[in-house]
């Protein structure tokens, strides 16, 4: 309970200073940087990274769980693996994706 409770909250302040940092208009230096987090993106894709590796790590354990379980299941258990390591993975890219999109 504690420990989503911080998680909870973390991912609060991070909202809240996501705002703060968006919200600034231009500066007196004619820049679109925020005085509050300059590298918002590449804290964006930071987090996905870390999100994915977290979900990789936990697929790849219950599928090795799974496996040792039933070791006549693995063919499908690894099928099912790959997909949805590649679905954690297409997240993390569109994150990535979305330095080259961003708006100057």
């Amino acid at each position: 309970m504690i420990k989503a409770r911080l998680i909870f909250f973390s991912a609060l302040v991070m909202l809240v200073g996501t705002v703060v940092a968006m919200a600034q208009g231009e500066g007196a230096s004619g820049g679109s940087t925020s005085w509050f987090f300059p590298n918002l993106h590449i804290f964006a894709v930071a987090i996905a990274a870390f999100g994915g590796a977290l979900g990789d790590g936990r697929a790849i354990a219950a599928a090795c769980e799974g496996t040792a379980r039933n070791p006549a299941a693995g063919g499908r258990i690894f099928t099912m693996l790959l997909l949805g390591l590649a679905l954690i993975e297409t997240l993390v890219l569109f994150t990535f994706l979305t330095l080259f999109i961003k708006p100057a």
